[in-house]
């Protein structure tokens, strides 16, 4: 589950609102935006230009998985060609059929006019590189963690875990859709995975993922509320992207964000309302050389305020800063702050 961050409301802070249209006078019909001609547009990146175009003038939030328009519109005609988005600059001056280019159009305009995540109209998100299926009973995957497993754990001079064939168990809370659970199952080839999350829809779409990646034997699915379908359960390693938008954030939702399920955002009235359960319990559930990987968006001074002693360490992402904490087993047990702030809240 991931951040309002990336699900936040558009730059200046403001909900997207459509403009109220006057009613057309008598025998005038209501003009839509003109779809181009078939000889206008021919090459990929001429519908490229063109969705972008039509995406800034609707005032479209960008926020699941893509952060521009270009990186959208170019999902986005990928999709409709049966293109990986990496193969896009190689095709980039190809010509589409009539066929292809009706495709491409009536995924833009569904785009604009309905202002789902462009995700949710294709059932599909790319992580990593790998494909996704996705629909509306999960939240569109954009977690920075699955970077941060390619960039942190493995024999790098900033590894946090040395030897990921060394990692024997990890657990994923609040797995949504399972790209966390399965991006884990490649980086920890040794490893076994529990996925757990509350919500039964999401762990159907979970399921079909776990399946497509042929990971039935290595991923284990678990329904129940963060530790408590797992009992005394010891991992190697814990992952989260857990709900951590504040009242304020919820507030201010683009359209976009209001199609994903509310129980994936809404982390209380501060955001810290699951992460403080998740650190507050993780030690229980934890080897003595394992460690808690946790997202939180952008609750640092929060989460510092409400733990002033615990020795969080905060890792940047190519596209985000210190929105994702990593502690170890050691810190949390032994930390005299610890029951402090737990008892304190």
């Amino acid at each position: 589950m991931t951040p309002p961050p990336r699900a936040g409301p558009n730059p200046d802070g403001h909900i997207l609102m459509a403009k109220r249209v006057k009613p057309a006078k008598r025998g005038r019909a209501v003009s839509k935006p003109p779809r181009a001609a078939a000889d206008e547009l021919q090459t990929l990146l001429d519908f490229v230009r063109y969705a972008v175009s039509r995406f800034l003038a609707a005032k479209l939030a960008f926020a699941h998985g893509t952060t521009d328009p270009v990186a959208e519109a170019a999902f986005l005609v990928c999709e409709a060609l049966h293109l990986h988005p990496d193969q896009f600059e190689t095709f980039a001056a190809a010509r589409v059929t009539a066929a292809e280019r009706e495709r491409i159009l009536d995924l833009v305009e569904r785009r604009v006019s309905t202002r789902k995540p462009a995700a949710y109209l294709v059932n599909k998100i790319y992580m990593r590189g790998l494909p996704f299926y996705v629909d509306e009973r999960v939240i569109v995957p954009r977690s920075f963690i699955g970077e941060l497993l390619d960039s942190h754990f493995g024999g790098r001079d900033a590894a946090l875990i040395d030897d990921p064939g060394a990692v024997e168990s990890v657990l994923d809370l609040c797995t949504g859709s399972a790209c966390l659970a399965v991006l884990a199952s490649r980086r920890f080839p040794n490893a076994q995975i529990d996925a757990v999350d509350i919500s039964k829809d999401a762990l159907d779409v979970a399921a079909r993922n776990i399946a497509e990646h042929g990971l039935k034997d290595r991923v284990a699915l678990y329904r129940g509320d963060l530790f408590g379908p797992i009992g005394p359960k010891r991992y190697d390693l814990i992952i989260s992207n857990p709900p951590y938008v504040d009242a304020e954030g919820m507030a201010a939702l683009p359209r976009e964000c209001r199609t994903e399920p509310k129980l994936a955002f809404d982390g209380g009235p501060g955001g810290l309302d699951i992460v403080r359960r998740i650190l507050d319990e993780a030690a229980h559930h934890l080897t003595p050389q394992g460690g808690l990987l946790c997202e939180i968006g952008r609750g640092r001074d929060n989460l510092e305020t409400a733990y002033p002693q615990l020795p969080l360490l905060w890792l940047d992402t190519e596209d985000s800063e210190a929105e994702v904490f990593w502690i170890g087993a050691a810190d949390i047990q032994s930390h005299p702050s610890r029951s402090k702030c737990i008892d304190s809240r």
